[in-house]
């Protein structure tokens, strides 16, 4: 596969697993197809108009041929589902314990930010053998964040995060791309992946790096008066936001909602959107006031935050 020019090689531990899906629905393909597509082309020519061939011979239905070739293929589509569920579970499910980076796409660049304060353009510096989840969003149109040798990919989307896990099971250089047409010069919106040994990418993430995501943030939380409403004492105005992240919380509507970096990020930009139980309808909104790089800086704040803090 190396040697081919048009498949990219497989430097991440779901890479074998695609690959495997696709290979073996390819072969059940030309399987099928091919003799469909002979007996297509022998009767078109065999009983063509004008040829003398006997055509008098009775067709009988035969139950045990109609149960056969539906049965068989029903078998094997469900066993293609079954594995590719599974497969994509894994795909969409990130460890507990990944390494989390943060993705802006814009036109035209991917602005990766490290929650250490490292910045990046066009450029993703990563570590191997570890998992990887980039939180991403998009600052205008929608994007797609593409890494052929992971083969991974994941649409950004403007006005929400998604988010897209990997491990890395190669060192080297290797292709980034946007895989969804985003304007002109779409085709130029690219960068590469480096995945380093453990100690390198230690030493590159120590080496000039800005203030870490969760300091900015608390800077932002301080200025924007934030712990006016969200302080930590009886009769706060706004709800406790100490070890709030990945717990379930009552909105007012009677629903849950689990506190993620998207209701995060949607409880910033609209807060009148899902309003938790128990507090008031008072926050403004800050869409259009805190820029993208912001509001990740904030979303990173407050997942640092821990109970008895």
């Amino acid at each position: 596969m190396d040697e081919f020019p048009f498949f990219p090689e497989q430097a991440s531990t779901i890479a074998t697993q695609i690959d495997a899906i696709f290979f073996v629905m390819l072969a059940l393909i030309l399987i099928f197809a091919i003799p469909v597509a002979g007996f297509i082309i022998f009767f078109a020519i065999n009983y063509r108009q004008g040829r003398t061939v006997n055509r008098s011979k009775q067709i009988h239905e035969s139950l045990k041929v109609e149960f056969t070739w539906s049965f068989i293929p029903f078998l094997l589509t469900m066993g293609i589902f079954s594995w590719s569920a599974v497969v994509y579970y894994n795909y969409a499910t990130a460890p507990v314990d990944a390494l989390e980076i943060y993705i802006i796409g814009k036109q035209w660049m991917w602005q990766a930010q490290h929650p250490s304060g490292k910045g990046e353009i066009n450029q993703l510096h990563i570590p191997i053998n570890q998992p990887v989840k980039l939180i991403m969003t998009s600052q205008d149109v929608i994007h797609d964040f593409y890494i052929p040798a992971f083969r991974v990919k994941q649409d950004v989307l403007p006005g929400r995060y998604t988010s897209l896990w990997f491990e890395a099971t190669k060192t080297g250089v290797f292709h980034l791309f946007c895989a969804e047409y985003c304007g002109t010069d779409h085709s130029v919106m690219g960068g590469s992946i480096v995945v380093m040994e453990q100690n390198e990418y230690q030493n590159w993430l120590g080496g000039d790096s800005g203030e870490p995501l969760a300091v900015v943030g608390g800077r932002i939380f301080e200025q924007r008066g934030c712990t006016s409403c969200h302080a930590e004492e009886p009769g706060a105005r706004g709800p406790s936001l100490l070890g709030i992240f990945g717990k379930t919380v009552q909105l007012q509507d009677g629903s849950s909602v689990l506190v993620d970096e998207a209701y995060l990020r949607e409880s910033i930009v609209n807060p009148q959107g899902k309003i938790v139980a128990g507090y008031g309808s008072i926050m403004p909104t800050y869409e259009g006031i805190i820029s993208e790089e912001g509001l990740l800086q904030l979303v990173a704040y407050i997942k640092s935050l821990e109970e008895g803090q």
